[in-house]
């Protein structure tokens, strides 16, 4: 199959380097390597390979390809600096393709060197959307078991998706984190990700993580934000119009395996529209320049709703997740009242139509999920 990021990044290739990253085996190089079909002429060289990483380091690769890859090109010190001498001295001939895990991502934090010269795209697991299948219901079923990376889906293997996930977890863990930033605890961070497994879709606390694996809240607070470094889960506020008052209440957890969750049908459903809305949104941040927000929204009364959407400071989504419940939701009869968004979805598992009640649409969460952008 190809993904649907793929035409966009033979257009940006064009005009500026690509840096394309996102969670390890999500399917970056097999995309890269598919860009053959654009360019025969391309040269792949992979940072892990001894003979390519001469070549990287020599600069040696061939000027006249029409698409150069640099796989894990990241794991080179200073590799910012390097590739952006090469840019500026010889300008986007040969196109080139940046691949590699979220520590790409990292310097966007901070200071840039490669500003104005490259653009961004992340890739994630599988959709609903990008499977295209000719039924979105059984589709969403079997994402929910084994998750949207492309080895253990397509597999079709519980049992295989199981073993995958263990080896993939461990390798980020053991290497990855190690090599970013060095955890002498490794066991209790094993811990950590188990106890938010279970947590998903809860609002969680630093502060009681910390008591259950007798650790600080701070050190909690940073496991997780590398945790979400490195792509295996990421972090959901509350809305607020101040940013800083949200950044401080307690947010949610989520993992983009889905398949890594651990419990109940209503979990997994919830988790599933998380990355896919994540997915959608960052899509939009980087091929339109949106700027783009996902919340959950809670008021002092405990009336809650899953996911705000905000598109360029504008409420554009209320999103209510259910596994079988069609009755309207009060607390998104509530917010949608409130907040007067573009629109508001209550999204139903097992509903077999669309119907509107009160302005608000409840439709079938497959079907739903089969029309996003991406």
């Amino acid at each position: 199959m190809e993904r649907l990021q793929k035409p966009i990044i033979v257009k940006d290739l064009d005009k500026k380097m690509v840096i394309l990253t996102g969670p390890r085996q999500v399917g970056k190089t097999t995309l890269a390597k598919s860009l053959s079909t654009t360019w025969a002429d391309l040269e792949y060289l992979n940072w892990d390979s001894g003979k390519d990483r001469k070549i990287m380091l020599r600069q040696e690769w061939n000027r006249k390809a029409g698409l150069l890859i640099l796989d894990e090109f990241h794991k080179l010190k200073n590799w910012k600096s390097r590739i952006k001498g090469v840019y500026d001295t010889e300008g986007i001939r040969p196109r080139i393709l940046i691949t590699g895990s979220a520590r790409l991502d990292l310097y966007r934090r901070g200071g840039d060197s490669l500003a104005g010269r490259y653009f961004l795209q992340r890739l994630y697991p599988l959709s609903v959307r990008e499977l295209n299948a000719q039924s979105p219901r059984e589709t969403l079923r079997q994402l929910m078991v084994l998750g949207g990376f492309p080895e253990p889906f397509f597999s079709q293997s519980e049992e295989f998706s199981k073993r995958w996930r263990k080896q993939h977890l461990e390798r980020i863990v053991r290497e990855d984190i190690q090599d970013l930033e060095p955890i002498k605890n490794i066991s209790t961070l094993f811990l950590l990700v188990d106890l938010l497994r279970e947590r998903v879709g809860s609002r969680i606390s630093y502060s009681s993580l910390a008591e259950d694996l007798q650790v600080s809240p701070h050190t909690i607070k940073h496991w997780i934000q590398i945790l979400e470094h490195m792509y295996i889960l990421f972090v959901v506020t509350p809305y607020h119009r101040n940013l800083a008052r949200a950044i401080l209440k307690e947010p949610k957890i989520y993992f983009y395996d889905t398949g890594a969750v651990i419990g109940d049908s209503s979990a997994r459903l919830e988790n599933i529209i998380a990355v896919s809305l994540r997915k959608w949104l960052h899509f939009l941040e980087d091929t339109k320049g949106k700027d783009v927000q996902l919340c959950y929204i809670r008021d002092k009364e405990k009336r809650e709703v899953d996911f705000l959407v905000e598109v360029d400071k504008k409420i554009d989504l209320l999103i209510e997740v259910k596994i079988s419940e069609e009755n309207l939701s009060q607390s998104l009869l509530r917010f949608h009242r409130k907040l007067n968004p573009r629109e508001s979805v209550q999204l139903v598992e097992s509903a077999t139509r669309t119907k509107t009640v009160q302005g608000i649409f409840i439709t079938p969460a497959a079907d739903w999920l089969a029309k996003l952008d991406i």
